[in-house]
């Protein structure tokens, strides 16, 4: 069995999606003659690491030749129609909206729920494309020019209130400056514990909910003052460290939170309206952190991690004959695993669907009294 020193850090990748990959260099070889193809493809990310669309440019010839050959002007002026249809449609927003519903819902049924929220997107459509029509005939009627409407899709979640995202750049991750709002123990536990199962927050390894919590900043409100009013714009997400709230939807009461408790998270995600009034029930200490810092932190983090394991990824030798991108694709399927001194991380003889990369410290294997291999960070 594998065991290492204190708190070894590891990476591990789903064997799942390693054989994937593998099935696609053989269908590469075995398609070598084929004409090439292109794919798009959609890749969605969790929050913090924003999302992404990027055309991938995809060739079935073998892999010698896909080292040495370049891609032909129609292949870029395909890659470019490609870039240009997922923008026109908003395809990008539509995915943002659809995966933030479905965290919200949390359904049993997954699929069932994609399936009637397509179907709603649907159905807004050509309501949507039916009303353009008729706006249409009436525009030649009078022998007039319209601009070009915009997508059915969005005008339609416009009008119902919308999303809006602010677009983050590399650069903004690299000039974030990092805030650091002292706090004691005590809150910092507390902080840790109100946060632990939400699902923006969860995903977050040690460094990054430390940044997190040095940048919340201190609210207080006394009893009976608003904290937040439905249908504002939201910015902010606050946990309660003394004092309850009530909450209210469309002038309601709906229920009450107390000390470790946190409301606003979707405003980290989306400037979107607040969904429901907050209102001090007590006085009241909060903590909050507003959505550039979230994401500027996030952001930086998932640069600096994308490159350090695409460089881990490049020394495996199993991976070696990867792309850049097909690394990269790799290197965000990595979720990063702790170990201490003494735990098993694998064991002989059981089923393995994981796949490690140590990133600290080494490890060996003990089970015959003896190092099999000294093992350094990347491999």
């Amino acid at each position: 069995m594998l065991v290492g020193c204190v708190w070894k850090a590891v990476l591990r990748f789903r064997a799942d999606a390693l054989t994937s990959l593998t099935s696609r260099y053989q269908e590469r070889r075995e398609s070598s003659r084929r004409k090439q193809q292109r794919t798009v493809s959609i890749i969605v990310s969790t929050p913090e690491s924003s999302f992404r669309i990027s055309c991938i440019k995809r060739y079935l010839y073998s892999s010698a030749k896909m080292a040495t050959s370049s891609p032909s002007l129609e292949e870029d002026e395909s890659l470019r129609g490609c870039e240009v249809f997922v923008q026109k449609y908003n395809i990008q927003q539509i995915l943002k909206e659809c995966i933030v519903n479905l965290c919200i819902a949390k359904p049993e049924r997954p699929m069932k729920f994609l399936r009637e929220h397509f179907e709603k997107l649907e159905k807004e459509e050509s309501k949507q494309f039916l009303a353009r029509q008729k706006s249409n005939s009436q525009s030649d009627s009078h022998d007039e020019i319209s601009p070009p409407p915009l997508n059915p899709v969005v005008k339609a979640r416009r009008r119902r209130g919308g999303v809006s995202a602010e677009v983050y750049t590399e650069e903004d991750a690299v000039s974030y400056v990092r805030k650091v709002i002292p706090k004691d123990y005590k809150t910092m536990t507390a902080l840790a514990k109100a946060i632990s199962k939400n699902v923006l927050f969860v995903h977050l390894d040690d460094n990054e909910r430390s940044d997190i919590f040095d940048a919340m900043f201190p609210v207080t409100h006394i009893a009976g003052e608003t904290v937040i009013q439905q249908g504002d714009e939201g910015d902010n997400f606050y946990v309660i460290d003394q004092g309850e709230v009530d909450v209210y939807v469309n002038g309601e009461w709906v229920t009450s939170i107390g000390e470790g408790g946190s409301f606003g998270e979707l405003a980290l995600i989306y400037g979107t309206p607040r969904a429901a009034t907050v209102k001090a029930k007590t006085d009241l200490k909060l903590w909050g952190i507003d959505r550039d810092s979230y994401r500027r932190i996030l952001m930086g983090s998932t640069l600096r991690k994308r490159k350090m394991y695409e460089e881990f990824l490049s020394k495996v030798s199993i991976l070696e004959s990867l792309e850049k991108w097909e690394r990269l694709t790799v290197a965000d399927a990595l979720e990063p695993v702790q170990f201490e001194d003494g735990e098993k991380i694998v064991v002989q003889g059981e089923p393995g669907d994981d796949f490690f990369i140590i990133t600290e410290t080494d490890a060996s294997d003990r089970g015959l009294g003896a190092v099999l291999s000294q093992v350094v960070e990347g491999k």
